[in-house]
């Protein structure tokens, strides 16, 4: 035992890299290999060389110091840029590119597909203010569905005026792409963050959305008295549970998909009877009777247990649609649904 200790400590880097090769199998290895430059490759292929024989003690030791090394350098962060990275240590730029681009895959690779990751309003807001045929252009290089949202959200003539050259548009020339991209790029992506400050109406919406019922009307009070206007714009921006009734019976269904039934009941139990009546139509007869089992079975509850499995439902709603998997109307007239 003493002596195979003795051999242990003796090694140098390169010949513990040469056990651990040869440990490993010639399939892993070559693997290995293939990512090492030529000097790493000669280093330990004249270590593998000079071994001899190795005690099966020395191995067992090399693997445990390899996982306690590993397991010492606590959490691993996995990340796109870490990759890229290590890679370009061992290889080319250019292999590493042709790699990268498949790991980033589609919405990585153009300035076309990753402005199919750019909301429509943000997209015809800038657009709006650019010549139509940098529009048509810009439209008819993004997804169909995509370009269709943004051209309903255009003035109705500019709009036109896009149609028009969309329909005249032939093959566009590389310098032409060149220069529409290279302009999205310094003068629309990069400034994407800056353009995107929130109003501060719709800040104080959000936080007035997260107050307990107590705190909001004491607040909403002592607000209307000082500033009635900005008290009513913060109204109009709120979105309460009540609000859910401006989702249509699809949306309705998604939600109720997602929910937690435990919060759906403790919030239920706090919710007008317009709001309960909209869940409990859009539910199976069986389900809606096990819920209304449950919320009778809770007996009186808290109003702040009802505010939070509210808050947590609303928060759920407005992640749906920020997503597009359920529509809420504005409560405007064009916005009413129609069954």
């Amino acid at each position: 035992m003493a002596r195979m200790k003795e051999d242990y400590k003796s090694l140098a880097g390169p010949q513990k890299a040469a056990i651990l090769m040869l440990s490993l199998g010639e399939e892993q290895s070559s693997r290995l290999f293939a990512m090492m430059g030529d000097e790493e490759i000669k280093e330990i292929s004249q270590a593998m060389a000079r071994l001899g024989s190795v005690n099966a003690g020395v191995v067992e030791r090399l693997f445990v110091e390899f996982a306690d090394q590993i397991s010492s350098t606590g959490s691993l962060v996995g990340s796109v840029d870490n990759t890229e990275r290590l890679l370009l240590k061992t290889m080319s730029k250019e292999r590493v590119d042709l790699i990268m681009e498949e790991i980033r895959g589609p919405a990585g690779r153009t300035m076309w597909d990753k402005l199919g990751n750019v909301h429509e309003t943000v997209l015809a807001n800038y657009l709006k203010n650019e010549y139509p045929q940098t529009v048509a252009v810009v439209l008819g290089k993004i997804k169909p569905d995509h370009a269709a949202r943004v051209l309903s959200m255009l003035p109705e003539n500019f709009a036109m005026e896009v149609i028009m050259r969309l329909l005249r548009m032939e093959a566009v020339q590389k310098e032409v792409l060149d220069g529409v991209e290279k302009t999205l790029r310094t003068e629309f992506m990069s400034n994407l963050a800056k353009t995107a400050r929130r109003d501060a109406h719709e800040l104080m919406a959000d936080i007035f959305n997260n107050l307990d019922r107590n705190a909001e009307n004491r607040f909403m009070s002592a607000l209307e008295e000082r500033n009635r206007e900005s008290a009513e714009r913060i109204k109009a921006l709120m979105f309460t549970f009540e609000d859910l009734v401006r989702i249509d019976m699809a949306g309705i269904q998604v939600l109720l998909r997602n929910a937690e039934k435990d919060k759906l009941g403790m919030a239920l139990k706090g919710a007008s009877d317009a709001v309960k009546e909209l869940f409990f139509k859009n539910m199976s007869e069986r389900a809606g009777k096990m819920l209304r089992e449950d919320m009778d079975a809770m007996g009186p509850v808290r109003l702040r247990d009802v505010d939070q499995a509210q808050s947590v439902i609303v928060a759920m709603a407005k992640d749906l649609a920020a997503s597009g998997q359920i529509v809420i109307s504005e409560g405007r007239d064009a916005d009413e649904l129609v069954y």
